[in-house]
């Protein structure tokens, strides 16, 4: 199922991302693809806001991961910016994470996309403007 959403700011990513958590049971996940400054981050946000996370929430870059542990599901922020094989995969314990019942968020999965699971969530941001973004959901295809 595609859906595709516009976003004028911000708060109505974390919205439309908010509105996406409210439909998951954990076991998800949900890949981001979208150039630098696109707002995966944002979306992020939105989704641990929306499973009832109340901390902060900030990019992965440099830990790889960040746990959202306290909410409804537990969230785990990936970065998979740096990742170059199967050898980097494994040692940030995504296929551990996986198992976990939580709901991983990907960035940079084009790095990862043969580690993928086939129900994916696959969520497209691409720049309209300065503040606008089009966000495009496809869930339950494989990559």
């Amino acid at each position: 199922m595609n859906n595709t959403f516009l976003s004028n700011s911000p708060t109505e990513t974390k919205k439309i991302a908010a509105d996406l958590a409210d439909t998951l049971n954990g076991g998800e996940v949900i890949a981001f693809y979208g150039d630098l400054g696109m707002g995966k981050t944002c979306f992020t946000t939105g989704l641990a806001e929306g499973l009832g996370f109340t901390g902060e929430v900030s990019s992965p870059t440099f830990a790889i991961i960040n746990e959202y542990i306290g909410g409804r599901l537990n969230l785990y922020h990936f970065d998979m910016y740096r990742v170059s094989g199967w050898d980097d995969l494994y040692s940030t314990g995504y296929f551990d994470y996986i198992e976990s019942g939580g709901v991983l968020a990907v960035e940079w999965s084009e790095n990862i996309e043969s580690a993928l699971p086939d129900d994916v969530i696959k969520v497209t941001i691409k720049r309209i403007d300065e503040t606008k973004r089009e966000i495009t959901v496809n869930r339950g295809e494989a990559v």
